[in-house]
């Protein structure tokens, strides 16, 4: 055979054609070693800049690729109008039945949230605090700055009635009151940042219990959310028919110490009325056909911040914005509107992921089920390293063979020559 007369230098040509392919290959395949194949279900997280408002850098942004955007994002659709124009710098409109974006602006931006942080405390706290009991208030949470209910240290308190208090005219004293209940303000901000890794609001950082910022010594650094997470945990909070039912209040007689006209009554508990400070919901000046409920707030540092829920038609959008330069209410149902009008029409641009799918797809090896995790896309280091030690172990052994078998090759070219000069007779 003609392969059997090549000397050592044809075979090591020879099989370095067949090798260094082999190397290659093994390279390239690395990745499907540590990444499992895609599936369109899950959301995607991909990498993403920094808003200018944010606090520290973020590795990924939840929900889909587009919404990684800082400006308008929206599929547009024949027969839907445009998205509506607002004075706010971030928004979101979702539906809240399926959990899909339909449009946003700046839907990942971190900034101020001012009250509706309360939204945050009520899901981190319901569910813990027992409504019946009766909870003591400081001097130090009677004494707290900004909007007040008007608590005193002179009375006990019904949980349930904080509460109220809390998410219908956004009392910081009952807030205060409420993480006092809990263990303190320290393990209550832990309670909440916990709730919000939980359902995924990766852009949430509680510095305080109710949205108070700059008396605190707070900034965007040290507190913020985003529109996105503004409406994960208002669409998670309203699957609680407690949470539900302190939102849609209206008013609520709110306990006080007797006057003295009421203590020669005989009577030893007074109290006055609260009224939301929702004027979308039924029966209020800028009432909204179909409000479920929502959170307003409003610091100088943060201007108008609002999320809310609204249902017609058998269907629920969520809405949400930030810094806005006027009271939300107009803006909001602008936004609500359009939701109605897009549903079902529109592509969505992202998705509000349930609680635990993020980390639980990494677990399973992908960053969210719509793109595989490839090398340039993840962050995890141990991937990284799984990668290049694949390909690096695959093109080693293909060296290793490489080697062998021109060692063999030599003994075998070394024993014919030496038996060619060798005497016969001897």
């Amino acid at each position: 055979m003609r392969a059997e007369r090549r000397g050592p230098a044809g075979v090591r040509r020879a099989l370095t054609r067949v090798t260094i392919p082999v190397a290659v290959a093994s390279v390239a395949a690395a990745p499907a070693l540590v990444a499992a194949p895609a599936t369109a279900a899950a959301p995607l997280t991909v990498p993403a800049t920094v808003p200018a408002t944010a606090a520290p850098p973020r590795a990924e942004v939840v929900g889909g690729p587009q919404l990684a955007g800082r400006g308008v994002v929206v599929n547009a659709a024949p027969g839907v109008p445009a998205v509506p124009k607002i004075k706010a710098s971030s928004w979101l409109i979702a539906d809240a039945d399926t959990g899909e974006v339909l449009a946003a602006r700046d839907p990942h931006g971190r900034y101020l949230p001012a009250s509706t942080i309360k939204t945050l405390t009520a899901l981190t706290l319901i569910p813990k605090l027992d409504p019946n009991r009766l909870v003591r208030p400081s001097q130090k949470a009677c004494d707290v700055e900004g909007t007040k209910v008007g608590l005193t240290p002179k009375m006990q308190y019904k949980v349930s009635d904080l509460f109220h208090a809390m998410l219908m005219m956004s009392a910081n004293d009952a807030a205060y009151t409420l993480a006092e209940a809990d263990g303190g303000v320290r393990k209550t901000l832990a309670d909440m940042n916990a709730e919000a890794k939980r359902i995924n609001a990766r852009d949430t950082l509680a510095g305080s219990p109710n949205g108070l910022d700059k008396d605190l010594g707070l900034d965007v650094r040290t507190q913020h959310t985003s529109a996105y997470d503004l409406a994960l945990i208002l669409r998670e909070g309203m699957k609680n028919p407690q949470y539900r039912a302190y939102m849609q209040a209206i008013d609520f007689p709110f306990p006080a110490p007797p006057t003295k006209k009421e203590r020669k009554k005989g009577k030893k508990v007074g109290g006055y009325p609260i009224h939301t400070h929702n004027h979308m919901l039924a029966g209020e000046r800028e009432a909204y056909a179909g409000m479920v409920g929502g959170k307003n707030g409003y610091t100088i540092a943060a201007k108008q911040t609002f999320v809310a829920e609204a249902r017609r038609g058998g269907h629920t959008i969520v809405i949400s914005l930030m810094h806005a330069d006027r009271p939300p209410s107009p803006y909001a149902a602008k936004l609500l509107d359009w939701g109605f009008a897009a549903r079902g029409k529109v592509r969505p641009v992202g998705a509000l992921v349930p609680p635990g799918e993020v980390e639980q797809a990494k677990k399973d090896g992908h960053a969210g089920g719509v793109l595989p995790d490839a090398p340039l896309a993840s962050d995890d280091a141990s991937r990284r390293w799984l990668l290049v030690g694949g390909g690096a172990a695959g093109a080693l052994l293909a060296v290793a063979v490489l080697f062998v078998v021109l060692r063999r090759r030599r003994r075998l070219e070394a024993a014919r020559s030496g038996s060619i000069g060798r005497d016969p007779r001897r």
